[in-house]
């Protein structure tokens, strides 16, 4: 066992032994670093003067919410989606749609077409996953990649769409600064920033607890044997459908921020390649594991802000890197727990004390004993 893995695994143990509230108390200044960071622009970190740092963090953050909902799909549930960015255009169409003035639809808040969005392309999933979803493996993938393809087409070719002239002027979220201009606009990432952390620390909780849940084991065995699962009882199409929608919705939820940040929706940002990137995200990450995804798609997201020399090689760098990670390291750079998600950590620590008390008697049996046999 190499010395990263052993370093890794005493690190999980670590923080595994450590109750609720001290998890807390290392997590809560963790998050106000991260939502610092816009402010702060650590010179370590920091983009080069060719690209804004807060709007560069805001594309951190999108990726990573991203990585969330496909991490449900792809890692929670074990079914191969290549078509993602389907979910993430109909979400960013349905903001432009409802909030633009190129748009002959009835003008909403953009908080208010966010659940919208959530809620189509929720219905979009089960329209994807009903007939799609007893398929498995290269099967799935292919129609899933059709699907991706088919949602960029429309937005291509039907008018109402606008196609490549797209949508100006998307709506934004209210607020304003101490001057009176708009606390969310296009050229400052800082405020956006701060909603999709606050976003992806919401989602976070949920998923986590759906994890831990009966719907999070059954996702996890239908990932590791569907056939064995569906012996045992476990109703697999319906949890592989729960598990499309709830990556569907959040797909779309991140959609609809990207175009409210954007402030322009067209057809030329849901092409295939972007879905790959998506995908690598989590396979890069740790699939089936939500720290491994948050690191790769800040790898993702990040590196080609940070260099920009290399940012046109971006394909081919990640695409060597993925080869690279299969061949020595397959589950990713963090992978997914294969501890018992439901009451996990109390199990643990019983077991951990219970070893301790055998322990214990078994010496004061030999004490007693003279230091003889038991």
């Amino acid at each position: 066992m190499t010395t990263a893995v052993k370093s890794r695994r005493s690190l999980g143990e670590w923080w595994n032994n450590l109750n609720r509230p001290q998890q807390w108390a290392i997590l809560i200044p963790a998050v106000v670093l991260i939502y610092l960071l816009p402010v702060l622009n650590p010179p370590i970190i920091s983009t080069e003067p060719g690209y804004d740092f807060p709007i560069a963090m805001f594309e951190v953050a999108r990726y990573a919410l991203i990585a969330i909902g496909l991490n449900v799909v792809v890692g929670q549930a074990g079914l191969l989606d290549l078509g993602y960015v389907g979910f993430f255009a109909i979400g960013a169409y349905v903001a432009a749609l409802f909030t633009s003035p190129d748009s002959s639809l009835a003008k909403l808040p953009f908080l208010a077409v966010i659940p919208i969005a959530m809620g189509i392309t929720m219905i979009f999933g089960i329209i994807l996953g009903t007939p799609t979803l007893r398929l498995r493996g290269d099967y799935l993938a292919i129609v899933t990649l059709g699907f991706g393809e088919i949602v960029r087409l429309l937005a291509d070719n039907v008018d109402p769409l606008r196609g490549n002239q797209g949508f100006q002027e998307v709506g934004q979220p209210p607020g304003t600064n101490a001057d009176g201009s708009p606390l969310f606009n296009n050229t400052d990432g800082t405020p956006w920033y701060w909603l999709c952390v606050t976003v992806i620390i919401v989602v976070l909780l949920l998923v986590g607890n759906l994890e831990r849940s009966r719907v999070g084991r059954a996702w996890v065995a239908i990932r590791d044997d569907e056939d064995a699962a569906e012996i045992m009882g476990v109703a697999t199409f319906k949890f592989k459908i729960w598990a499309f929608v709830i990556g569907a919705a959040i797909g779309g939820l991140s959609g609809s921020l990207y175009a409210g940040q954007l402030g322009f929706v067209n057809n030329q940002k849901f092409d295939v390649v972007t879905s790959m990137l998506f995908l690598a995200a989590v396979i890069l990450g740790g699939s089936g594991n939500k720290v491994g995804v948050l690191l790769g798609a800040f790898v993702v997201a990040y590196v080609p802000l940070r260099f920009l020399v290399i940012a046109e090689y971006k394909y081919l760098i990640f695409g060597v890197a993925l080869i690279i990670l299969m061949i020595f390291r397959p589950q990713g750079l963090l992978g997914a727990r294969q501890r018992l998600l439901a009451f996990g950590r109390q199990a643990y620590q019983r077991l951990i004390g219970k070893g301790e008390q055998i322990s214990s008697d078994a010496a004061l049996v030999v004490e007693k004993n003279g230091g003889g046999k038991a």
